[in-house]
């Protein structure tokens, strides 16, 4: 996290809010593709899609070596996104209840 913050605590808020509303104004897959290609460098996306990964692996009840022996992902994040899944905000959760991926999106 970057130390010498420009915005204010308000406009951070707004920032993120905003944020969060153009993701919810995408309307496929390619178009969330699309935005998080830019709006990522190729590290930060891997690592996001790394952790989803994990998380699909644990909601399967794999343990923390099996993901790391199959993702690559160390056991500390795997221990980490674990923590988020079970003990965090519930967006992991909510997410998995809700993921449904239509055929052609694939």
């Amino acid at each position: 996290m970057k130390d010498n913050r420009v915005l204010s605590p308000r406009q951070e808020v707004a920032a993120e809010d905003n944020l969060y509303g153009a993701l919810r104004g995408l309307q496929n897959v390619d178009e969330l593709r699309a935005l998080f290609h830019d709006l990522c460098t190729p590290a930060e996306l891997q690592a996001l899609k790394d952790r989803w990964a994990v998380v699909e692996l644990l909601a399967e009840g794999m343990t923390y070596r099996a993901i790391h022996d199959q993702t690559g992902v160390s056991v500390t994040t795997v221990g980490r996104v674990a923590r988020c899944l079970y003990d965090g905000k519930g967006g992991y959760q909510t997410a998995l209840d809700r993921l449904q991926v239509p055929t052609d999106d694939r």
